[in-house]
């Protein structure tokens, strides 16, 4: 029973203290300024969950630009009222949404085979879609949702993407694959063995595996690409503590707290889109520059537990297996 309650409540703290932690960093630091970023004219982009958030103001920028962006979301409604807002104000822009709903393997599946069917080059992915401290729960395939969404679904549409990545990606102008993380990361574990945390289910600690389960993968994606000689590169985004409806399963308290104080210690959509934007567009990290973990601007050290290869290649094989791909 006490191994139980630990089991919850440690990383219920270690979270929130974490989060305190880099609330009082944003408080005392500047947010990151995107510099001018090139034209993307000729170049397509898929963004998860673009709808609203980090992704709307990643797919609002891209579009600016002249870069054909496609939303990848669940919520249709949400979804074409972006695309909306967006076109109202660059008459421009060339924007759509197609329904990909990341909790379930066979949405992934069929948003890719429709999006192949266009045969559209991919330069830039950004794996943005995700949840956070959701009540215990499975997606559509029996995976916990945290992990199951956040990283499986993104894993599966990654790989099934990788072909047109590659084909699209030259010399100078590699493709991306953009995966916005946490620094919830620096608290996960994995345990190759329970990834879907049967043993001992807590939201807080589900949330921080997955995020972490991403890292890995972002690492390891990017050099697979550096070996085989691909011009792809992979890299991780901690957009920092912004005010979006994340946050909306907080415990009740704390809930109410942030929007109490959001406008004062929070990032905007906006701002938590700029680093992102960043490492998806800026001709800085071209190539063998690309990848790693960026926040605020800035490539950032993380912990040790990221760069293990052998637990990289561990869970790479485990989710190609969960996926039906090995």
């Amino acid at each position: 029973m006490l191994s139980a309650i630990r089991s919850h409540l440690l990383p219920l703290f270690k979270l929130y203290l974490l989060g305190l932690k880099v609330l009082l960093v944003q408080l005392v630091s500047r947010p990151f300024r995107l510099p001018v970023m090139p034209r993307q004219d000729g170049k397509v982009a898929i963004v998860t969950g673009g709808g609203r958030g980090i992704g709307y103001e990643v797919v609002r920028h891209m579009a600016r630009l002249g870069a054909h962006v496609i939303i990848g979301g669940r919520d249709e409604h949400e979804g074409l009222a972006a695309v909306r807002r967006i076109c109202e104000e660059y008459k421009e822009a060339k924007v759509e949404f197609k329904k990909l709903d990341l909790a379930s393997l066979q949405s992934v599946h069929q948003f890719v085979q429709s999006f192949k069917e266009r045969h559209l080059p991919l330069n830039i992915l950004v794996n943005n879609a995700g949840v956070m401290l959701v009540p215990e729960g499975h997606t559509k395939d029996g995976f916990e949702q945290h992990f199951g969404v956040n990283y499986l679904g993104h894993f599966l549409l990654t790989w099934l993407l990788l072909e047109t990545l590659k084909d699209s990606g030259k010399s100078g102008q590699f493709s991306r694959v953009v995966n916005v993380s946490s620094s919830a990361h620096r608290i996960g574990k994995i345990r190759l063995n329970d990834l879907n945390s049967y043993q001992c289910y807590s939201s807080h600690a589900a949330y921080c595996h997955s995020k972490l389960a991403q890292l890995l993968f972002s690492s390891h994606l990017h050099q697979e690409m550096q070996h085989g000689g691909f011009p792809v590169s992979s890299c991780a985004v901690d957009p920092g503590m912004v005010d979006t409806a994340l946050y909306r399963h907080l415990w009740t308290p704390l809930r109410l707290a942030q929007r109490t104080i959001a406008h004062l210690l929070l990032r905007t959509p906006a701002e938590g889109a700029a680093t992102v934007l960043y490492a998806a567009l800026s001709p800085a990290l071209e190539g063998e520059c690309g990848g790693g973990y960026w926040a605020n601007g800035c490539r950032e050290m993380t912990t040790a537990l990221t760069s293990e290869p052998q637990l990289q290649l561990s869970l790479w094989q485990t989710s190609l297996q969960l996926v039906g791909l090995q």
